[in-house]
């Protein structure tokens, strides 16, 4: 099995779990706020469906998707919301099987991408693997707000692993977003995986330093947590200054969770 087919197993596996937290919903319960301000859980539902289905033009027809791009950015702080709105307009049954299709085939067409070949998007451009990445981390980050919308406490798997080493891979583009100069230094992050194991990214002697639980890394990356709510802890200037605006997804910056929201944990 090469990387790429674990990873699309993966991503398969994370939109399957989120799928039986929501196959079952009611009407009313879609229509439920989330902690994502404005977003329902059809919202969440919509914005996934909406992901998958541009990263399935942009993986099959580059030109459709430099459109819709340069359609998007004429909106650029409120393209992801309204296309989330349309989506969640529509029938809840619509819109979950339409979910599933387009997941499915994603994940199909993905296997098939040629290796070395860069797929546009958003943000830079990626290659298959990097793909089902971050669509694996999306699903997982809008699939958290589901969760705890519903109260449902899910165990954290080793999926995870995926996320954490997007969120480290994106260290400087966090930094960009943020128009500060990335650090010039590599950075050494030790996170606690589900299994009691220990994730390691860089070097061991490296000065800058993040320790912690995996899930807690993930929830910060994705945005899902604020910073206080972790139990990460950084050594050295940069890492701190990381921590504050670290951010795994293309775009630009997010507005995050409130210090005074309740921890996840």
């Amino acid at each position: 099995m090469t990387d790429l087919d674990k990873i699309v197993d993966d991503l398969r596996a994370e939109g399957d779990a989120l799928d039986a937290l929501v196959a079952d919903l009611t009407e009313e319960q879609w229509a439920t706020s989330t902690p994502a301000v404005g977003w329902s859980i059809a919202h969440q539902i919509g914005h996934l469906h909406w992901t998958d289905r541009s990263s399935l033009l942009a993986a099959t027809d580059n030109d459709a998707f430099a459109d819709q791009v340069t359609e998007a950015w004429k909106n650029p702080h409120g393209f992801v919301d309204d296309a989330a709105d349309v989506e969640a307009q529509r029938p809840p049954r619509d819109l979950l099987a339409d979910w599933r299709a387009t997941r499915a085939r994603l994940a199909d067409v993905l296997l098939d991408v040629p290796a070395g070949t860069k797929l546009p998007w958003y943000g830079p451009p990626m290659g298959a693997a990097s793909m089902a990445t971050a669509r694996l981390m999306e699903t997982w980050a809008h699939g958290r707000d589901v969760a705890d919308t519903l109260g449902i406490r899910t165990e954290p798997t080793p999926r995870l692993r995926h996320i954490a080493r997007l969120g480290v891979r994106t260290r400087n583009f966090a930094f960009d977003v943020h128009q500060l100069p990335p650090p010039t230094a590599e950075f050494r992050i030790e996170l606690t995986a589900p299994d009691g194991s220990v994730w390691t990214f860089g070097p061991d002697d490296a000065a800058q330093r993040v320790t912690g639980p995996a899930e807690d890394f993930c929830l910060l990356v994705t945005q899902r947590i604020h910073r206080d709510g972790t139990a990460l802890t950084a050594t050295g200037a940069d890492a701190d200054r990381w921590l504050g605006i670290a951010q795994a997804f293309a775009g630009l910056p997010g507005v995050g969770r409130d210090t005074t929201a309740e921890a996840t944990q």
